[in-house]
This record gives C-alpha cells, structure tokens and sequence, in this order.
C-alpha cells in the first residue's frame, strides 16, 4: 500500500512511525520481504561521516566602532573569501594558512579552514584580521580581534559538494610512496582505501532520487540542515550495476544548516599528509517508505554494492577514467580486496561505526516527533 509524506508525518506527531536504520531495514526485507517490509515501516535513516572537501561557512563577524568594510579576512591566519559584504566572509575547510602553500612538500602538520571551524564550534576564540583602505562610510582600515561563535551575529554552513554516492577505492600502481585526498597510498599495490558508508549511504538508499531533493530535511553536522540542491560534479547518469546502482561517483548534494546548532563531534578537521586539509561532515538523510520499491532500494546490503578500483598514481591524475576492478563494500569491510591476484589491505576514510551513530541518532528524533520529513519542492536530476 502506497503511503505519502504527509500520512507519514501524521504517524511521526502521534509518535507511531515505525523508523529503521538501513542496516536495520537490510535484515528485515531479507526475513519478510519487500513488501511486508513497506507496510511495516514508515522511514528508513541514513549516515555518512567522512571527509567531504567542498565544504565551509558564511561568517558575519558583525561590525566594528568604526565601521569596516573587510576586503581581506583571515582567521587564525587562514584567509576567508570577504568579497561578500562589509563584515560577511566564506571560509573555505580546504583553506590552508598562508605560510604553508609555500611549503607544500610537508607531509604532516597543516593547518586549514576545518581547523578553524571546529574551533569555532568547540567554543574556542579565533583571531579575525580584517584589513581595508577605508572608504567615507567605512573608514577604519584594520581590525584585529579574538572572536568566539557566540559573538558572530550569523554562521551558515554551506557545503557545495557532500555525500557522494558512491566513489573510488583508491590504489597505487608506481613504485613510490604517494600523497593524496584519499591518504597515503603506498607502492605497487602496498594498500587501498575508500571513502564510502557503503549500504547506510543516503544516496546509495535512493539511488533514483524519488525522495530525495530541494528542500529535504535532514542531520547536518548534529544539527539540522537542508538539501539546497543537486551538489557540484552531481553526475546521476553513470554506469549502474544489475540493481541500478551507480558504480561510479554518482549523485552528490548541497547542504546548507546554521552552524551555531551544530557539534564539534560531527564537523571535525581532517589532516591529509602530503596533501592538504578537508573537514568530516556528519550527514544523514531519513527516507520515506512510500511504497515496496523504496523499501526494495533501502535494502540492499554491501555484499551487492560495489565501487570502483582507480590507480592513483597513474590514472586518476591525468584524468583517465579507466577501472582497474569492482569490488563490493562487503569485501572492502573484510580488510583486504585481491586485485590482480595480490592480496591487498584496506582501509576507509569515513566511519561506519559514525554512521550508524547518526542514522541511529536521526532514528531517535523522529521517533520522538522532534523531526518531520520535508517533501522536496523539486528532486534531483537522474
């Protein structure tokens, strides 16, 4: 029996919603079936919490006595975007301080705009230098200040690019140490890592994006945060296995959420060596049962999703899209894969131990009718 959104959200109010998390929703549709599944349950959730590079935060940092307007920002000596407005700068997680683009043959130590921001988040003081040559209305030309999140009149997250649907395990074909985005990669075939919550991945739980869209409420960083639209390099129209999942990147989304309710536990900075900095966003995304394909789509487990094997050494930086094997997330959880008859250890960059906690968590909001669904006004390209 077909249900909507808002039957749904009457059930939630009375507290009377059935709520799952995917993994929990894998066993049941194994045990009763698709079917029976979609009549039981009213909304699966979903968690992902890993690093996610197109991330970072609107500041409005407020004025000063006299008037500033900011043409150049920084924040604990990492340079925010002010070409905004007067007080209002972006702060981007990848931003590293000034000093150490000069040096990026440093393999550890970076610091950058995902520091900043949980510092800000953990109620930490950061020092704000905002320059200027002045203008009649906005004469002062320098401002150097400790400010806290409290003291910011607005913080809004706005991540352009999250959740990947799906994406690479990451291996390395040379005979020299690489660094990278996907860590540090070790000679011929010495490691792989991936970057994925397999089956309790929003995306993979909607892989036609009939739920989910502009609009749709969800679990942003431990707070709650929207979907703003189809995220950057959004490319739903890639290679899908038998079930109908992608086996590339796939979809991605836009999120955007006040940072002031957010947690320091789910907005963390990650230091790659070699490489630079991104930022861990806890992202989870409740999805409705409107009927038995849905609950056919929240149920397939990792033995049945697989990604993509890419050498990182040879092929991805020249922009080859050749594939090496598909390998399912079920054996990337085993701790090794075998790629040409080695076999070789895994290891991922996001946390599924972290993402059931924010499924779980996301779970317990909508059992206590804290959380409503949001219909989207419109839904992602496919």
């Amino acid at each position: 029996m077909a249900k909507t959104f808002e039957e749904i959200n009457e059930k939630i109010k009375k507290r009377k919603a059935v709520v799952l998390t995917a993994e929990e929703m894998t066993s049941l549709v194994s045990e009763k079936g698709a079917a029976k599944a979609a009549d039981q349950v009213d909304v699966v959730t979903t968690g992902t919490f890993g690093p996610m590079c197109s991330s970072g935060v609107f500041i409005n940092f407020g004025h000063s006595n006299p008037r500033i307007r900011a043409t150049k920002v920084w924040l604990n000596g990492v340079e925010a975007y002010s070409g905004i407005a007067a007080v209002d700068c972006y702060l981007g997680a990848t931003q590293l301080q000034d000093d150490e683009f000069q040096n990026m043959e440093q393999k550890t130590g970076f610091y950058g705009g995902a520091h900043v921001i949980h510092e800000l988040l953990s109620g930490n003081k950061v020092q704000l230098v905002a320059t200027s040559p002045g203008t009649d209305c906005y004469p002062n030309k320098k401002v150097v200040k400790d400010i806290n999140l409290e003291q910011c009149p607005d913080a809004i997250l706005v991540n352009m690019r999250n959740s990947y649907q799906n994406y690479n395990v990451a291996v390395n074909f040379s005979k020299k140490k690489i660094y990278t985005y996907m860590g540090v990669l070790k000679p011929e075939l010495g490691n792989a890592t991936y970057c994925s919550a397999g089956q309790m991945s929003p995306l993979l739980n909607d892989p036609r994006f009939l739920t989910i869209g502009i609009g749709t409420r969800i679990f942003l960083g431990g707070g709650i945060g929207y979907i703003i639209g189809p995220g950057t390099q959004h490319r739903p129209s890639v290679q899908a296995a038998e079930l109908g999942f992608p086996v590339h990147s796939g979809g991605t989304l836009a999120v955007s959420g006040n940072l002031k309710q957010m947690q320091a536990k789910w907005i963390r900075a990650a230091n790659f060596p070699g490489y630079g900095v991104s930022m861990r966003v806890g992202v989870g995304v409740p999805i409705p049962i409107l009927n038995e394909e849905m609950a056919g789509f929240t149920a397939v487990g990792d033995d049945k999703l697989v990604a993509p094997v890419v050498d990182y050494a040879n092929d991805y930086p020249v922009g080859s899209t050749r594939i090496l094997d598909k390998v399912s997330y079920a054996q990337l959880k085993t701790g090794f894969i075998d790629i040409d008859g080695k076999k070789i250890p895994t290891s991922p960059l996001s946390s599924y131990k972290k993402a059931i906690e924010i499924a779980s968590e996301l779970k317990t909001w909508i059992q206590k009718g804290e959380f409503l669904l949001s219909k989207p006004s419109e839904t992602l390209p496919q």
